[in-house]
């Protein structure tokens, strides 16, 4: 029996520079049988040529649609908004399981077309972990634009953009910073992302209150955050999930001035954070809340492609071995995310 077919997608979101797998890993899965197709990419950090030379074969940007029925087409962020049904079967992050609005329009088209979503974000093993995940290099990023929005401050952020790496991006925050001081409260600190986000404030001189679910287990309210200059938020929405900002803490007294919302899911009902309704943007990385005293929310839903090559790296060799195991997708932790789409459509 034949090997599945891989069909690696361009990425059409703007400043989206990741990929999903590497040329090394892709000629892993061509040795083994499979076949590979990559589409051209103006913006991924990887060149074509060095697909090319892995072996792959090359497709024009955008051309998934055109695909054989049969490929499986891989991509990272969401796909562009049109009502054209999905027939084939797509690894993504679909954003689409928490009530949000665009993921109930993704669903319909799925269900329009008879495809299928494997979302990455639900490829967990038996014991719920997810097999692969970008959480360090969103907490790392998301930590520099949170210190960045309170260097600017009273100003709101200017646009950010790549880095060529996470020294360069941390020497950016101190630059910025000067001589301002400020200390940060991450909740979910034990985690990936919370990680990232510490090891950021720390390469910057920013001092770190690490809260986890010890910490929040009481249901709040959590004053300790308002006394803070910074909260970082990395906890996933959920339900049960507490409420860490309400609304009011935009008019109570409060050292807090800078919410970097790392985890960004602010149309989900469970959204922790009860101050902002949107994401925020390169372009305009922070959100004012509130003029006096300021309060600004970032909240930027693909921070890990400031650091695209480190994120790319590390996201590929984490999920590689479960790619190699697509000849065996309706078992392990692509019939468990199977299974998690058929419930939600």
């Amino acid at each position: 029996m034949s090997k599945p077919h891989l069909w690696v997608r361009t990425e059409e979101r703007p400043n989206e520079e990741r990929v999903g797998i590497t040329p090394q890993g892709a000629a892993e899965m061509i040795a083994m049988g499979y076949r590979v197709t990559v589409e051209h990419s103006s913006q991924r950090i990887i060149p074509i040529e060095e697909y090319a030379d892995a072996g792959c074969a090359i497709a024009a940007e955008a051309s998934w649609p055109d695909a054989p029925k049969d490929a499986i087409i891989f991509g990272l962020k969401e796909l562009p908004e049109t009502d054209m049904p999905l027939v084939h079967r797509h690894i993504m992050f679909g954003h689409a399981y928490k009530g949000q609005p665009a993921g109930r329009r993704l669903l319909d088209r799925f269900q329009a077309g008879g495809g299928t979503l494997y979302d990455l974000e639900y490829l967990t093993l038996e014991d719920g972990r997810r097999v692969a995940a970008f959480g360090y290099w969103a907490g790392y990023a998301g930590a520099a634009v949170t210190a960045l929005s309170y260097a600017a401050q009273p100003a709101l952020c200017p646009a950010v953009s790549t880095y060529k790496d996470a020294d360069a991006l941390a020497d950016a925050v101190r630059g910025a910073l000067g001589d301002k001081t400020a200390r940060a409260i991450i909740i979910g600190a034990l985690g990936r992302v919370g990680s990232g986000a510490a090891d950021l404030c720390g390469r910057v001189g920013i001092d770190v209150t690490k809260w986890d679910m010890a910490e929040t287990a009481s249901g709040g309210p959590f004053p300790e955050i308002l006394d803070h200059e910074l909260f970082l938020n990395c906890i996933l929405a959920r339900p049960g999930t507490p409420v860490f900002v309400p609304a009011s803490a935009k008019t109570d007294p409060r050292k807090l001035s800078v919410i970097g919302d790392i985890a960004c899911d602010p149309d989900s009902e469970f959204s922790p954070i009860k101050v902002y309704d949107r994401t925020t943007s390169w372009d305009a990385p922070a959100l004012r809340v509130h003029d006096d005293l300021v309060l600004d929310v970032t909240a930027i839903d693909n921070l890990p492609s400031m650091l695209p090559m480190e994120s790319s790296v590390d996201y590929a060799s984490q999920l590689l071995p479960h790619l190699k195991t697509l000849d065996k997708i309706d078992d392990d932790v692509w019939g468990r995310a199977k299974a998690c789409f058929d419930e939600h459509l």
